[in-house]
């Protein structure tokens, strides 16, 4: 008798940098709840994460990845889409989350190897690892969507953080000539740039934990903290992915997530 084999079903696949805590820690938990394949990209895993994969059965992996040297991160991440079985895949996701904050305060002081990090880590990183992404799967007839985590830094300048505003100007930009590119294309990834809201993570300890002769803004960002103005990661997380989830995704490439409904 011949053995019968019943088809693997087709699962949503995400890959997210800079998971180990903050927003993409959150994203990464609840998109494992919902029932996604997950690959995350960070310094260093986090292990409540894989044990909330193991309990829930799901598929979690986490590569330790230095993102100041991204040409070597997006070579494999190239080689992981391409090996993805087709048939399995019931969608494609790549959230670039990853971001270094260089310590608040004029440019002309800031240490030349900060800067050269934090873009790397927040431009360069998120070009290559799409560029990656986009040539690996551009056989795929299945959706496929590039979430872009950006600022309202990169559309408002500050004084003391043009490092963040340059690079996050910079994701906006490249995500309204990507998005013409993908357009192009018989089965184009869709493209969001989007702003996700004042967040209580570790860069906004930094900001209003800076020095106020150095960073005018420092008072502001305290304000926001004691005036109870700043979403918790999770919460945060759960608006991105309404976002990510959105029937009309990608229609307006530079997004807030302010801007959406019951937000």
């Amino acid at each position: 008798m011949s053995q019968v084999h019943t088809p693997q079903p087709s699962t949503p696949v995400t890959i997210i940098t800079g998971a180990s805590r903050g927003l993409g820690l959150g994203l990464a938990a609840q998109l494992l709840e919902r029932g996604h394949r997950v690959l995350t990209l960070q310094r260093t895993p986090h292990t409540g994460l894989a044990a909330q994969a193991e309990r829930l059965g799901r598929r979690l992996e986490q590569w330790s990845v230095d993102l100041t040297e991204p040409t070597q991160a997006a070579a494999r991440l190239k080689a992981w889409v391409q090996a993805l079985s087709r048939t399995q895949v019931a969608s494609l996701h790549l959230i670039n989350n990853a971001a270094l904050l260089v310590e608040p305060g004029p440019l002309a002081a800031a240490d030349p190897g900060a800067v050269s990090a934090a873009l790397r880590t927040s431009l360069e990183a998120p070009l290559l690892l799409t560029g990656a992404f986009l040539a690996a799967s551009a056989d795929l007839t299945v959706t496929r969507k590039v979430l872009n985590i950006s600022s309202g830094l990169g559309r408002f300048a500050m004084a003391g953080s043009a490092v963040y505003c340059a690079a996050k100007a910079g994701m906006d930009h490249f995500s309204r000539a990507l998005a013409l590119e993908e357009a192009e294309r018989p089965h184009g990834a869709r493209i969001v740039s989007l702003a996700p809201g004042v967040i209580d993570t570790d860069m906004q300890v930094q900001l209003r934990g800076a020095d106020p002769a150095r960073f005018s803004s420092q008072g502001r960002f305290a304000g926001l903290k004691a005036q109870g103005q700043l979403d918790s990661a999770d919460a945060a997380a759960a608006k991105v992915l309404a976002c990510l989830d959105a029937e009309d995704f990608g229609q307006k490439v530079i997004a807030d997530v302010r801007d959406l409904a019951g937000t």
